[in-house]
């Protein structure tokens, strides 16, 4: 149940915020943020309480009118005396993106028609019309019709959004973060948040922001502004968290710029050090024809990398277009692929339980992991590391300084090599993996979700894994986590020996990170493969058909009478299943009329949670087949639910592929469709006799599917 604020919420919470300012940060302050703290605690409260609601508000822009509060004494005097002293101002102060905060799209073009004719206006972004109304407004203000007097400008918004950055360290957090969490809506850590600033000096701290607040307004830009910003000086960085703002603008400004300046948008994208700058500039440098320069740089970067990302570019950029090799790694992967798998076409909206259901089939054991498996093993391993000796800012951040700013191992190197030293066999690191996950479990991380199942494929890796690979791989990680922190295969098999294998259906890509992730899995000593998938109708894939009896349509309340499945391997029957159920509640008469099941006849049936596991275990690995599946499988899904169990198995429906291999009959309902191809019914509306019928609508489909395809060869 969602709690209430009390009275004077905000001014109490703002006091909060503003005492993360009185400790190691109050060294960050800019002077215009420290003269608007100094200021704000000279108020007296309700001039506070008013100043304070308008730094909740997500604009700078405010209306006037909503500012009636009860727990504010006479609001529009304390706002009017506010105005007096400098607090507030008129709209000739907002800025463009406050502009287009509060008024709509329709709004903009009705201001617009003001000044003229709009045609063609409609089609223009929000910031595009904020920067048009701007012009409009510098040369012939304000249109006449629109009131200015209820909207009024927080003047103090560049030094609270300033405090906002010091303290949240992005533009986009607000102050609202702090009623989510009392509210119970967000979850924060209070947990090993320790007095520490943020930023490593007051220069730092305001480069941060320049750069940051910039990146944020550059929607707003028009070519001069983004090439005023351009030839514009750019404030030192020294700490590893302000560069990151600067390259993160300069990146984006270069882009920007280079669509109308080429050379200029070269020259800042050669400025910035982050791996996609350096990318493109290379990319773009390549294609102005200085090869000499690009081949320079390239060389500079293979010889001392940064990043494996960028390593992994350059290497290939290099070979491609120096060594003249046709072809790049990620196209030499995908070609050379190890090893090609025919699945049935039912699992192509989730291919990798297709492969471990096909592999299980084969008493071949697999796991899903992809970046979970890894980033688990990550955080676990490393929790002391990451949690305890490296501190969070505030209890709003999620990652640890050392991950934001890709410097983990630098900053703990002799804690991890103590720590893996300690950890020389596989049942410390099992014993160690365990602890640290009963000691935490359930605490908020950036690194992975909490489970019941998370330890499963940790298990089975530290089981039948190399200690050496993956101690390997976890330095990897240490050293360039933002390079590895995602990009990992999808399954792990173990058939003898453990493999990896990043899973690609028709037509999917193997992406720059993948490619990574897969080249240090190989350098650290695991076998990778990169398995295609080909489309087919599988002859040992099982379908279970199935067919529910119930109390009503709605599977929220109502519950299962009765189920009936039919399991088919290669078109023919191998098993079945039926039982009656009790729905703890009283069948109307209608459906009794309709089913023949009374409450009598299920007065000392089996319950679902009774059943449950049967049901579960008969549809493993199973396509869930239905006619209307969504009905079955809803139903069934919400009785798992109730247990608090996951179901979800492939679907596939009996009336879609009747429709798609039989089109143009009049009906596709159950009865009509028995009724048309002469198939006998036991009783309608039973659970077991729909399910036979139904499978026999399946075995149709598929015998027309495998016509079709006989007669396209022919052809």
């Amino acid at each position: 149940m969602q709690k209430d604020l009390p009275p004077r919420y905000y001014l109490t919470h703002f006091h909060e915020f503003l005492k993360f300012f009185e400790g190691a940060n109050s060294m960050l302050l800019s002077d215009e943020a420290a003269d608007f703290v100094e200021r704000f605690n000279a108020l007296d409260d309700d001039k506070k309480c008013i100043v304070v609601r308008a730094a909740n508000r997500k604009y700078a822009v405010i209306d006037r009118t909503q500012f009636n509060y009860g727990e504010i004494n006479e609001p529009q005097a304390q706002i009017d005396w506010l105005i007096d002293s400098g607090w507030f101002g008129d709209l000739c102060h907002a800025g463009l993106n406050d502009i287009a905060g509060v008024l709509t799209k329709d709004a903009l073009l009705a201001l617009l028609a003001e000044y003229g004719s709009t045609q063609g206006l409609a089609s223009l972004t929000k910031p595009k019309l904020v920067t048009l109304l701007n012009e409009h407004i510098g040369a012939r203000g304000w249109p006449e019709s629109f009131s200015l007097n209820n909207y009024l400008v927080c003047l103090f918004d560049n030094a609270l959004r300033y405090l906002l950055f010091i303290y949240f360290g992005n533009t986009k957090s607000r102050l609202n973060q702090f009623s989510m969490r009392d509210l119970g809506v967000m979850r924060t850590r209070s947990d090993s948040v320790t007095d520490i600033a943020r930023f490593e000096s007051k220069s730092d701290a305001q480069a941060a922001w320049f750069y940051a607040n910039h990146y944020s307004q550059l929607a707003f830009y028009n070519n001069d502004m983004l090439l005023a910003l351009a030839e514009g000086d750019f404030p030192a960085t020294e700490g590893v968290s302000a560069s990151f703002y600067r390259d993160q603008l300069l990146y984006a400004l270069g882009l920007k710029v280079l669509a109308f300046d080429r050379a200029k948008g070269l020259d800042i994208l050669k400025l910035a050090q982050s791996d996609k700058a350096k990318e493109k500039w290379l990319r773009e440098s390549y294609k102005d024809g200085q090869e000499d320069d690009v081949k320079q740089a390239l060389e500079g970067i293979i010889d001392n990398p940064q990043s494996d990302t960028l390593l992994a570019f350059a290497e290939d950029f290099y070979a491609r277009k120096y060594h003249k090799k046709r072809t790049s790694t990620v196209t030499d992967m995908l070609r050379n692929a190890s090893r090609s798998l025919d699945i049935d076409v039912s699992q192509n909206q989730q291919v990798e339980r297709g492969v471990l259901a096909h592999y299980a089939r084969q008493g071949v054991e697999g796991w899903r992991t992809e970046n979970r498996l890894w980033c688990s093993l990550f955080g676990l391993t490393f929790w002391k590391q990451l949690y305890e000796e490296d501190m969070l800012v505030t209890e709003f951040d999620r990652r640890p300084l050392s991950l934001k700013q890709n410097n983990f191992y630098a900053k703990f190197e002799h804690s991890i090599e103590a720590l893996l030293q300690a950890l020389d066999s596989k049942e410390k690191l099992r014993f160690h993996i365990h602890k640290m996950a009963t000691m935490h479990y359930g605490k908020v991380n950036s690194l992975f979700m909490w489970s019941s199942h998370l330890l499963t494929p940790i298990e089975a890796l530290i089981e039948n894994g190399s200690l050496d690979s993956i101690y390997t791989l976890l330095r990897m990680m240490c050293r360039d986590f933002e390079s590895l922190r995602d990009g990992f295969p999808d399954i792990m098999v173990f058939d003898g020996a453990l493999r990896f294998e990043e899973i690609k259906a028709p037509g999917d890509q193997l992406r720059r990170n993948q490619l990574v992730s897969i080249q240090r899995l190989q350098q650290a000593g695991f076998d990778v493969a990169v398995t295609t998938v080909k489309w087919i109708r599988d002859p040992a894939q099982p379908y279970v058909v199935v067919d529910i009896e119930t109390t009503g349509g709605n599977n929220n309340y109502n519950r299962i009478t009765e189920i009936g499945m039919v399991k088919l391997v290669g078109g023919k029957e191998v098993d079945r299943f039926q039982t009656l159920m009790n729905p703890q509640r009283r069948i109307p008469s209608n459906i009794t009329r309709l089913t023949g099941i009374s409450d009598e006849m299920v007065a000392d049936a089996p319950l679902f949670a009774e059943v449950a596991e049967q049901v579960a275990r008969f549809t493993e690995d199973a396509v869930f087949v239905a006619h209307n599946v969504n009905f079955d499988y809803g139903f069934i899904k919400q009785e798992f639910a109730r247990l608090e169990q996951h179901f979800r198995r492939p679907k596939m429906c009996t009336v879609r592929e009747m429709r798609r291999t039989y089109p143009g009959l009049p009906s596709y309902s159950l009865a009509n469709l028995t009724k048309h191809f002469h198939i006998e019914m036991e009783r309608h509306h039973r659970a077991l006799s729909d399910a036979k019928a139904a499978a026999e609508l399946l075995k149709l489909a598929f015998e027309k599917d495998d016509e079709l395809k006989g007669l396209s060869a022919n052809e």
